[in-house]
């Protein structure tokens, strides 16, 4: 997992914790006067304990030119919700929507209850909480904005057997923490704000590492045991900002986002050599490096060859296909795995949550997807079976909503 952000920080002030631990302390003559005197006498936490540093305490900040759960580093879980607006949605009423889910979504990330809140208690730990707001085609033309050129259905891929109960949506909610309990509170608290407006069309659910169980800054892994992501560009650089933030009229400072759900055979995995399943990705499993090289980071040489002449990274390799020499071509990597009940037949139903962003879907994602479903031996054993395609709006300042540049 990756450490927390650099922008993260304890939320200030006296915690719930250590305000109910207080109320316990002055409770302390009460059970005294009972008897239970071991209230009194009972080991109490050292200095050190009590001081030391939650991870449930770590903030995102809500409010900033782009929105969070972007270039934030991804936590351990998330949920991915795709909902359809009512009929009745106007844009006034898009416009009401989205200043209380701000709101309260705002609330959440600060380790604060939601307005409407029953159980406070559970907002206690955000835990780096974000919540991402993004819209689809319906979304814009309700709100009569309009949509940029990419914001339809991606083209249709010959791999796909898309199922529909995992595509489309008018609006999407990309709640993600490091506490699954928290997802779970914020997702229901936001999904009550919405009841009014929209109906849940699909939700889906990932997980990465537990936070601190790997390095900090380590690339995650997903079920097939690959990493996966190596080639993102950095937040906080140009090279980042070109690939990812829209420029464009309402969408300036958001970007788009591809939610692609990816079935990943694993029994059929399981009948694949080593030397096999590191040909198909074009990188040694052990850590990630090009099989030209040593390190994950190091730069394939596409050109090298075997002692009989052929590629050493072969053409059909998911690493060559996805490589492409137009710059233009590059998009920012934010995926979960999934593992879900299989049926009678198999060990395993499971797979990838696959999240992309970038300032233009047409003119980067599509077309290494194209290739992709051209000729990339990793379709053996995944099949895409959900798509989505989202704008992903700017942020908001304190005292605006998410939406804003749209619907004010």
């Amino acid at each position: 997992m990756a450490a927390p952000d650099k922008g993260a920080k304890r939320r200030a002030g006296a915690t719930r914790r250590q305000f109910l631990f207080g109320g316990a302390v002055a409770g302390v003559g009460a059970a005294a006067a009972i008897g239970v005197d071991y209230a009194l006498n009972s080991p109490q936490p050292s200095d050190a304990a009590a001081s030391a540093p939650l991870n449930g305490e770590e903030v995102v900040p809500f409010y900033s030119a782009h929105q969070a759960g972007i270039d934030t580093d991804a936590q351990s879980h998330a949920a991915f919700i795709g909902l359809d607006l009512l009929a009745t949605t106007d844009r006034d009423a898009l416009r009401r929507m989205m200043r209380v889910l701000t709101d309260d979504a705002a609330r959440l990330t600060a380790g604060e209850s939601a307005l409407a809140d029953s159980e406070p208690e559970l907002a206690v730990a955000p835990a780096r909480l974000t919540v991402t707001f993004g819209f689809g085609p319906e979304f814009v033309s309700r709100a009569q904005g309009t949509a940029p050129s990419w914001l339809k259905p991606l083209p249709s891929f010959s791999i796909d057997q898309l199922q529909p109960e995992y595509g489309d949506g008018d609006l999407l909610l990309q709640i993600a923490s490091d506490d699954a309990l928290t997802v779970a509170h914020a997702t229901r608290m936001l999904l009550k704000d919405t009841r009014s407006f929209a109906t849940v069309r699909w939700t889906q659910r990932g997980f990465r590492r537990a936070y601190g169980s790997v390095a900090p800054g380590t690339t995650m892994r997903n079920l097939f045991g690959q990493v996966d992501g190596t080639a993102n560009p950095s937040p906080g650089t140009s090279e980042f900002d070109r690939v990812v933030w829209n420029q464009e009229g309402w969408l300036a400072g958001g970007t788009s986002a591809v939610i692609r759900r990816t079935q990943m055979n694993l029994d059929k995995w399981d009948k694949l050599d080593r030397t096999g399943r590191e040909q198909s990705v074009g990188r040694y499993m052990s850590n990630g490096a090009p099989l030209t090289g040593s390190a994950e980071h190091d730069e394939p040489d596409f050109d090298a060859k075997t002692s009989i002449g052929f590629p050493v990274i072969p053409e059909f390799s998911h690493m060559r296909r996805a490589r492409s020499d137009n710059e233009a071509e590059r998009i920012f990597r934010r995926g979960y795995n999934y593992d879900e009940r299989p049926d009678d037949a198999t060990v395993s139903n499971s797979g990838l949550v696959f999240v992309a962003f970038q300032a233009d879907v047409d003119r980067q994602f599509a077309p290494i997807q194209q290739r992709l479903s051209d000729l990339d031996l990793l379709n053996e054993w995944t099949t895409p079976i959900g798509s989505a395609v989202f704008a992903i709006p700017p942020g908001c300042a304190k005292g605006g909503y998410i939406g804003e540049t749209l619907l004010a």
